[in-house]
């Protein structure tokens, strides 16, 4: 193809939500693997997670222990999550929610977010964030405006249609990976997670290639300093 985009540069991390522990099945993970599989041969370094797998304190601080947490395995996954330029979140829907693993990921999300990079930014800025559901009721959206709202608050920058999801007939009943929904020959599904992919990936390499967001105006640590840039305060007139 002409003008094929490099993203061989690029890193990515999908982190499943399931309540699943290694080795069962996930159907998450299904859905989410169309959108691995895209990446790798796109070139892209993907490293998959499930956090129930991690013993991942609950709580809005760095590291739980220091708060009475007796294990937490939450720093060493947060050096992953740092080392990637594209974080994505999966998560199952239970009574229309995202999973408890979901919530407890974005707690911990934001328990880093008032951290700061070498410009004095937010730490998550210049990072791409998306998502994937999946299930067997309604919740489909309501879960993806949850987490993509939580993602760019702490500072992930979110592309269009970053969102992706499969679900089957409302009640018990088959799920994605399950032979009789035809899940993978979902056209709607497979469209929406092939653009989801793709755009997550041109707005990852726009942002790395020019090194992230410019400092102007951004900085925490400017304006800790008294910059205002244009913002005009009383007190500074």
């Amino acid at each position: 193809m002409k003008n094929q985009p490099d993203f061989t540069s690029l890193s990515a991390l999908y982190i499943n939500c399931t309540l699943k522990k290694s080795p069962r099945q996930s159907h998450t993970r299904g859905l989410m693997d169309v959108s691995i599989n895209i990446m790798k041969k796109e070139g892209v370094q993907v490293e998959t997670l499930r956090l129930v797998d991690y013993e991942v304190a609950t709580g809005v601080q760095p590291d739980m222990t220091q708060h009475g947490a007796t294990t937490d395995e939450w720093p060493k996954l947060f050096e992953k999550i740092m080392a990637a330029d594209i974080l994505v979140m999966g998560t199952p829907i239970w009574l229309g929610e995202k999973s408890s693993e979901a919530q407890k990921l974005i707690e911990r999300l934001y328990a880093m977010s008032g951290k700061t990079n070498d410009k004095g930014q937010y730490i998550f800025y210049g990072k791409v964030g998306g998502c994937v559901i999946t299930g067997n009721e309604d919740g489909v959206k309501h879960c993806a405006m949850g987490i993509l709202y939580a993602l760019q608050h702490v500072g992930y920058s979110i592309p269009p249609q970053a969102d992706c999801g499969w679900i089957g007939e409302i009640g018990p009943g088959p799920s994605y990976l399950d032979e009789e929904t035809d899940a993978k020959n979902n056209a709607f599904t497979n469209r929406n997670t092939t653009f989801m992919t793709y755009n997550m990936l041109h707005l990852a390499k726009m942002l790395k290639e020019q090194g992230g967001y410019p400092a102007y105006g951004n900085s925490k640590e400017a304006w800790s300093d008294g910059s205002r840039w244009g913002f005009e305060n009383p007190e500074y007139r």
